[in-house]
């Protein structure tokens, strides 16, 4: 891990529980670094000791701990009347559903999955902080405290979008990489395996034809065979088709190659990134939902590219943000058809995408000093009161069920917060829809 040196930006006292020493030497590091009073403990015994004798303002709790684990000293502490309201972050390689809700259950604030990024663990320790110290500070300046909520409440926001964003990427990313593993084995075989068969397709051919050369005139049987099997027509498909093959296994590994850039676990790294390449990475990925269905034709997608040279940025999550605009033009097309196909009989519908295709367009340039993706569409734009909550957190014009609101909420963090850059809609009703996408050519 490396680490940047940081103003005092924090003020507290935080205990970090954890049975492992490097664990303790790395978090006390960032947290020292950034201006917070550190103690440690390194089992649950120590811990209860060290808070009855000095209450911290916060606790960063492992819960894999020998003797006493760590839900059990989050039950003890939640407890007590005198350290029930210290907030607590559990900190823990457990990433699955049932530890994190059993840990929010038992009291804890919040939960961060090891191995952490120093960025984050900063985020939500200086949250939490602040409510503490706003907390304490309430009965005293009420008027005062609460002018303060709203700007922390935001941290909040934003603390909770980026582990929403890093868990979804974290668990995408493996996904699609073990989907990524078991293709390429079976995918070098098939690839190798045709590669063979097209040399020993030739060597047969040849040497048929060397047969025909030294015996003109065949056998009435051998003739007859021919005849029968069509040979010229097999030997012109049989080398088509295996040509089809071969493109087929080319065509699978830049798949298998899309997923696995798809989610590269760069979030604590700039590389130097081909942003159009993305962008086709991206589509590729949406092939099967911009084709046709039985309610509209395939979504046509026009590229305008420029001649863009490579952005350094955070290039997975880049991707998530141009998977998360296509995916909800796609999702309002679909809508739009399936509204039209109620509302007409099927070859009226079909009739009418046909004479109004639904393209999605892209373009891309450089600017002066920024990169800028258009994405655009030509369905049924958005109303000003759409428009403007267009970003916010849990807003979704989608049906119950279909949209958590969080997809544009999270790319706006995404070029806005990480990568000091522009994301913009311009939209009205009947006219479509554009995302303007600007990323500084060097982000700060």
């Amino acid at each position: 891990m490396q680490f940047n040196s940081q103003p005092n930006l924090l003020d507290g006292n935080v205990l970090v529980v954890d049975n492992a020493a490097a664990t303790l030497a790395v978090v006390s590091q960032v947290l020292e670094e950034a201006g917070c009073e550190v103690s440690v403990a390194l089992d649950g015994a120590l811990t209860l000791e060290l808070v009855s004798i000095h209450s911290p303002d916060l606790i960063l709790l492992d819960i894999q701990m020998l003797g006493i684990d760590g839900f059990e000293i989050c039950q003890q502490l939640k407890e007590g009347a005198t350290t029930r309201e210290i907030p607590i972050i559990f900190m823990s390689v457990l990433n699955d559903a049932d530890s994190k809700l059993k840990a929010f259950d038992m009291g804890a604030v919040d939960y961060i999955t090891k191995p952490f990024q120093e960025k984050e663990l900063l985020v939500r320790v200086r949250t939490h902080l602040t409510l503490r110290r706003l907390t304490q500070s309430l009965p005293l300046g009420v008027a005062s405290s609460t002018s303060e909520l709203p700007l922390t409440l935001d941290q909040l926001h934003k603390s909770q979008l980026q582990v929403m964003q890093r868990e979804k990427m974290s668990a995408l990313g493996s996904l699609m990489s073990g989907i990524a593993h078991e293709l390429n084995n079976p995918l070098g075989f098939l690839d190798g395996s045709v590669t063979n068969a097209q040399c020993y397709v030739q060597d047969l051919v040849e040497h048929i034809a060397l047969y025909q050369e030294c015996y003109p005139i065949a056998h009435e049987d051998i003739a007859d065979n021919a005849e029968d099997i069509n040979l010229d027509f097999l030997i012109e498909d049989l080398q088509k088709l295996l040509f089809s093959m071969k493109m087929a296994t080319h065509r699978m590994k830049s798949v298998s190659t899309s997923l696995r850039n798809y989610s590269r676990a760069d979030t604590d790294h700039l590389v130097s990134t081909d942003l159009q390449e993305g962008l086709d990475g991206t589509l590729l990925l949406l092939t099967y939902r911009l084709k046709g269905d039985d309610y509209r034709p395939a979504i046509k997608v026009v590229r305008e590219y420029s001649d863009c040279p490579p952005v350094e940025c955070f290039s997975g999550q880049l991707n998530q943000v141009f998977m998360n605009i296509l995916a909800n033009m796609i999702d309002m097309f679909d809508e739009m058809a399936q509204e039209r196909s109620q509302k007409t009989p099927k070859e009226s519908s079909a009739e009418y995408f046909k004479q109004h295709p639904q393209v999605i367009t892209i373009s891309t340039k450089i600017l002066e000093n920024d990169a800028e993706i258009r994405i655009r569409d030509n369905g049924k734009g958005m109303s000003t009161e759409v428009k403007a909550r267009i970003f916010e957190r849990l807003f979704t014009t989608k049906a119950v069920g279909k949209g958590t609101g969080l997809g544009l909420a999270i790319s706006h963090q995404i070029v806005v917060d990480n990568h000091g850059g522009s994301l913009e809609v311009l939209s009205a009703p009947g006219e479509g829809s554009e995302f303007c996408i600007k990323i500084p050519m060097l982000v700060p």
